[in-house]
């Protein structure tokens, strides 16, 4: 098997290769999103996950998913809306449920957020969720979505036991920094993704300080570019 693949699309949009070779789309937001480089431009994909309903997490998905063929994994209300679009592969979840889809082990856990899109008026969209990925090689990914800390973060890390957690550390609109570097510790893992930050003014942590929060614990900060691949 090769080794996963994480490609940050900007904002909290990612293309994963897993070991398997799957092509995973963790919550793709491409038009509209400054910091997305088209020549990163997914070309195909086996899943959609999708961690709630704000446009910049979900604004594609429906395009996504009829240019690409692939699943949409989401909360039963988002995979509601997208099936009456005219979107057939989706996998509906809720909290604390697991699946298989495509080879790949998904729980869906809490996030501390809102979930809403703008359809011509507000359209409710269930609540916000996080995933856990299990890998083809047993290697487990933990992707947040957009949240606030909240305790059973350290039930997360009991579970699952996450080798990679993807934190947003943007703040004002989910945790920042200290937060996401208490996150990371409660979780237990390895390595942290830093992500919903940087895209606009207002989101005003940095991965050089989630780094200095996390100094002195080995849990290693990813820092990647709009584009750039890390193996």
């Amino acid at each position: 098997m090769q080794s996963l693949a994480i490609t940050w699309l900007g904002h909290s949009s990612f293309r994963l290769r897993t070991p398997g070779g799957k092509e995973v789309l963790l919550d793709p937001w491409l038009t509209g999103n400054p910091s997305f480089p088209e020549a990163a431009r997914p070309k195909a994909a086996d899943l959609i996950l999708i961690s709630h309903g704000h446009f910049d997490h979900f604004t594609d998905a429906e395009a996504l998913a009829r240019a690409t063929g692939a699943t949409v994994v989401a909360i039963w209300e988002i995979t509601t809306y997208l099936g009456a679009k005219g979107i057939k592969a989706v996998e509906p979840m809720n909290k604390g449920g697991t699946i298989t889809s495509k080879g790949l082990r998904i729980t869906m856990t809490d996030a501390r957020h809102s979930s809403s899109f703008d359809d011509n008026g507000i359209v409710y969209l269930g609540e916000a969720a996080g995933f856990i990925v299990r890998l083809e090689n047993g290697q487990t990914i933990y992707f947040a979505g957009d949240t606030a800390l909240f305790g059973d973060m350290k039930l997360i890390g009991e579970l699952y036991k996450p080798d990679i957690a993807f934190l947003p550390i943007g703040d004002r609109f989910t945790m920042g920094p200290d937060t996401a570097a208490l996150a990371a510790q409660w979780l237990g893992v390895k390595q942290v993704v830093p992500m919903h930050h940087g895209t606009f003014p207002l989101l005003s942590g940095t991965p050089e300080q989630l780094e200095q929060h996390l100094a002195g614990t080995g849990i290693e900060v990813l820092q990647l570019k709009p584009g750039e691949t890390a193996s």
